[in-house]
């Protein structure tokens, strides 16, 4: 764990380190009509993604950025460590395999796919991909999918502050810019509305389980009894009080260093719900709240996120 982890590692610092020398500009590029970060994706990438062969044991975590993909990360991969009968965060896990790769799907070089190949199975894969831009295999395959969505203020806030801290992302002078730029589909992985819409289409199929990052902030061990169970992986209280305990944000948090190097003080800042409220002002909560109506209110996915619960003032 610890060579392949400082692998991992020495990547992220490499891309870090070539964000700065590039112009603002130059810092996202546009792939069939959405932004992505020019330092870990690439249309060579998306190409090549075209023919990846998913596996029907693959396990799929499906978010837009600053959902809680990295929160949800480490429930996934010790819940596979458990049903192969390791222990969670030793040598022979799955993040001591697969960590070398940058861990999203659409991140790295052209020739990552076929290294994946020669993974042994249960492969855990995350994406921050809208469903029409993962191999079609995917859901040929019925790969099962955890999806998992937050609060669209909260997404907002928290993407200003990670793009703020992190130099392959464009950063904003004011939290204003950002959110026109958000609105406005500028942001790398585009418009969070149109991924939530998209993303809905699916929602009903057996293999697709939708979670919140707010129900796993309110009760973190249910949360992993049900994506347990989803992914029909049977857990003794000392297994569930493992994972509940390292998937914390205080302890994920302490460990950051060791599992992300910089990138880790950028990654895990607050972890809360209703940050939002430090930011918006009245005429921004109005056209959030108007963009929330006109593309998921009332739809399967809306009515999960408790909009009025979690993003009215």
């Amino acid at each position: 764990m610890e060579k392949s982890g400082k692998t991992f590692v020495n990547k992220v610092e490499k891309i870090l380190a070539a964000a700065h020398s590039m112009h603002r500009d130059e810092l996202l590029f546009s792939y069939k009509g959405i932004f992505y970060p020019t330092t870990v994706c690439s249309p060579e990438v998306f190409q090549a993604l075209e023919s990846f062969e998913a596996r029907s044991d693959d396990v799929i975590l499906a978010g837009y950025p600053k959902t809680g993909t990295n929160w949800l990360s480490q429930i996934l991969t010790d819940l596979i460590d458990i049903s192969q009968k390791k222990t969670p965060g030793s040598e022979s896990g799955v993040k001591a395999e697969q960590v070398k790769e940058l861990p999203f799907l659409e991140f790295g070089d052209a020739e990552k796919y076929v290294r994946m190949s020669k993974y042994p199975s249960p492969r855990f894969i995350a994406t921050h991909l809208r469903p029409e831009n993962l191999p079609k295999s995917v859901f040929k395959n019925k790969v099962k999918i955890l999806l998992l969505i937050r609060n669209p203020k909260d997404v907002a806030t928290s993407y200003y502050h990670f793009s703020n801290g992190l130099a392959s992302l464009p950063s904003y002078e004011t939290w204003d810019d950002f959110f026109t730029d958000f609105m406005t589909k500028k942001t790398a992985f585009g418009c969070y509305f149109e991924y939530l819409s998209e993303w809905n289409k699916y929602a009903d199929q057996e293999n697709i389980m939708t979670i919140t990052y707010e129900e796993v902030k309110e009760n973190p061990a249910l949360a992993v009894k049900t994506i347990a169970a989803f992914l029909g992986i049977p857990l003794n209280e000392e297994q569930l009080q493992l994972v509940v305990e390292r998937c914390s944000f205080q302890s994920m948090k302490k460990n950051s260093e060791k599992t992300h190097g910089k990138f880790g003080n950028v990654l895990f800042r607050k972890g809360g719900v209703s940050d939002w409220k430090n930011l918006f002002t009245e005429d921004q909560n109005e056209k959030m709240d108007k963009a929330f109506e006109e593309h998921i209110a009332g739809t399967k996915l809306g009515k999960k996120l408790k909009y009025d619960l979690y993003c009215k003032a």
